[in-house]
């Protein structure tokens, strides 16, 4: 087996001044080498990796990475930049760089020693021996473990060329912790307090390893016995369910979901991004042990992306923004099944289906319009679950499990006053801090049991009801009235300026929190059962504006194909189903690859979708379902020129932008993009985990 560095994969001046620049630097050399057997394909893994994470980490280190097809060996490629490099480091450059390619298929031995390099640079002696090293290749030997950094003192494993070291290292762990006897949970006695910890990152081969390494050595700084479980592409061992009974607390510094995490739960827990776990373990340990003291405990349940959406220690807008899209992530399975139900009762039954008789009364199994009463209905209680899970899930978002039954009564509170979105927003926020500001407070360890199971639930829920009925209600259902007066008195200019504006919203970050803003004002318009002809006619610009970008990035893809790469060809053969969907995600692998060109190409398509679908009248009272519920929409015909032409000008723009740009010597064919595309959205073309 050759070894996975050598003097030419070593490039100690490296002139790159971009993270984009230094990646190809670093993979030409690769290439040169035959351990990579397609560049532009390869980068095209490496952008899709570093778009999930920034891989900059403090202490000037850069660590691009990913599992590719077009890896034919694990291998390592160092440069060293005098200027440094932008790869997202809250402190600043990188002037260390390291290109870790693993094959999709890596066996687990190669990507243990991925994963020991990446333990390794949490040592400083290490770090500062590169960085004064002066030939290529010493740096070769001493990044494979062939010297050793000098004064070296660190308890890091070295970079070896077997699992060994990493294997004894964590089974010693292990055994130590499993050998000791449980603390009480305060913390009190002579046993050290004890942390069980899990990191894991999209790929698995570095972030995971060096946030464990940074873990256990804070640990050891503070007096605590903290065992890791690095969650990686070589796969993993459990912790023994001893070491976790006998835990004070849990820490998880993850990316991607923990797995088996219902094994901790009934613990003080800290759960924050795999970065935090990297960069200040001293303060998660601090946490999580003052989360001991004061007796807070979480469940197993894993959370979603979208609740996922930050780490702790972020600033005020984007925390809300998190709550706010955890609330909305939930309440958008039933505005789409209960959209559609009630869409679909209208369709067969007419309008008049709303007046119709409860079918517990009435139902006759051979009469169609029983049938469409039936679905009306249905759709109808789905959609009186909108506000309370709005609410009860923006409180989960904030505060957990304890949200969840005071954010659930706060929306309904405001759904029974007609307080509708706005009093919802407002039920989740306010649950979620009440419950927040009573976890603060210290109490007693005997009554610490029934703190999550009655203390928080009745305190808050009163707290919650009190200011929903007397205070705060009748305000926030006025100014919902005032909005919904506002949205059926708009007509002519007004109307498609509207419609313009929320097709920019959909189209700018396709799927994301300004697009899900527009999704759900057009939705709450429709969530009763009379919607107004503007509420209607709002939903319809949303839908159709929000189809255009993947539309028209496979059109794109087909009329101009050689201005695209293979990858990019394949996701526009995807694209197509998912445009026609209503998944504006399916335009994300174009954006993130070429987003100067894609989105506003796509902002401009989209505004002009809905500016003309507003001009058209097209109404639609079902919330999703792209062209499947075409028999549902008002003036289907214009409904459609609208969307085909919003598409062609997005497609046109984008071909333009693309031929515009210059090639790039060395790089592809004429045409192709000099840009790092994104992976494939499907299976067809593996991608960075």
């Amino acid at each position: 087996m050759s070894e996975m560095i050598t003097a030419d994969l070593v490039d100690l001046d490296l002139s790159a001044d971009t993270k984009e620049a230094a990646a190809r630097a670093l993979a030409e050399r690769m290439v040169a080498q035959g351990r990579v057997t397609d560049l532009d394909g390869f980068l095209a893994d490496v952008a899709a990796r570093e778009a999930q994470m920034p891989t900059g980490l403090d202490g000037g280190i850069g660590i691009p990475h990913c599992r590719s097809a077009y890896v034919t060996e694990p291998s390592l490629a160092f440069g060293r930049s005098a200027e440094g490099v932008d790869f997202g480091a809250p402190d600043g450059p990188a002037d260390l760089i390291f290109l870790i390619a693993a094959p999709a298929g890596a066996d687990d031995a190669h990507l243990t020693i991925l994963s020991s390099l990446a333990r390794q640079l949490m040592n400083a002696e290490f770090t500062s021996a590169l960085r004064s090293v002066g030939d290529a290749e010493s740096a070769a030997a001493l990044i494979r473990g062939d010297e050793a950094p000098a004064a070296s003192t660190s308890e890091a494993p070295a970079a070896s060329t077997s699992e060994d070291s990493v294997a004894t290292s964590a089974a010693a762990s292990a055994d130590a912790a499993t050998d000791s006897t449980a603390p009480a949970p305060d913390g009190d006695g002579d046993s050290p307090f004890r942390i069980v910890a899990v990191t894991s990152c999209p790929t698995g081969i570095a972030h995971t390893y060096m946030a464990a390494e940074s873990l256990e050595n804070a640990g050891r700084e503070a007096g605590v016995d903290l065992v890791v479980e690095t969650q990686g592409s070589a796969g993993f061992t459990r912790l023994d369910p001893a070491v976790i009974a006998a835990a004070d607390a849990v820490i998880f510094a993850h990316d991607v979901p923990v797995r088996d995490k219902d094994r901790f739960a009934g613990k003080p827990t800290v759960d924050v991004g795999v970065k935090a776990g990297i960069n200040r373990p001293a303060e998660l340990i601090s946490e999580v042990r003052g989360k001991a003291e004061r007796g807070e405990v979480t469940g197993g349940a894993t959370p979603t992306p979208v609740e996922r959406g930050g780490e702790e220690g972020e600033g005020y807008g984007s925390m809300l923004r998190k709550w706010l899209m955890s609330g909305v992530s939930y309440m958008v399975p039933f505005v789409a099944a209960g959209g559609l139900l009630i869409a679909l009762g209208f369709a067969i039954g007419g309008y008049e289906i709303k007046s119709a008789p409860s079918v517990m009364q009435h139902f006759v199994w051979t009469q169609t319009d029983s049938w469409a009463a039936l679905m009306f209905q249905i759709g109808g209680v789905a959609f009186g679950f909108l506000v309370p899970v709005l609410a009860g899930y923006i409180a989960y978002g904030m505060a957990d499990r304890p949200g969840l039954v005071p954010g659930f009564v706060g929306g309904m509170i405001a759904s029974t006053i007609n307080a509708g979105f706005l009093g919802g927003l407002a039920a989740g926020l306010i649950a979620g801090g009440v419950v927040l500001a009573i976890q603060k407070v210290k109490i007693p360890k005997a009554v610490r049991g029934i703190m999550p199971v009655v203390v928080i639930p009745l305190i808050s829920t009163a707290i919650v009801g009190f200011l929903m009925f007397v205070v705060i209600g009748k305000p926030i259902a006025s100014a919902q009235k005032g909005m919904t007066d506002w949205l059926n008195g708009l007509s002519g200019s007004n109307a498609i300026l509207l419609g313009a504006l929320l097709g920019l919203m959909m189209c700018f970050d396709l799927g994301g929190p300004v697009n899900k803003v527009a999704y759900t004002f057009a939705t709450a318009g429709i969530a009763v059962s009379n919607p107004s002809d503007s509420a209607m006619k709002i939903m319809a610009a949303v839908m159709a504006a929000g189809m255009v970008p993947p539309l028209a990035m496979a059109l794109a893809t087909t009329v101009r194909g050689r201005l695209f790469t293979e990858t990019e060809r394949e996701n526009g053969k995807a694209a197509w189903v998912l445009g026609a969907s209503f998944i504006s995600e399916g335009a994300i692998p174009f954006a993130a690859a070429d987003p100067l060109r894609v989105i506003p190409s796509s902002m401009v398509g989209g505004a002009i979708t809905g500016a003309l679908s507003m001009s058209f009248g097209a109404t639609l009272r079902a919330p999703h379902g792209g062209i499947f519920v075409v028999p549902l929409i008002g003036n289907p015909f214009l409904y459609l020129i609208a969307i085909a032409v919003g598409m062609c000008v997005t497609a046109a723009l984008v071909v333009v932008l693309k031929g515009m740009r210059k090639p790039v010597a060395g790089g592809t064919a004429p045409g192709a993009p000099e840009d790092i595309a994104a992976p494939a959205a499907d299976t067809k073309q593996p991608v960075a985990a």
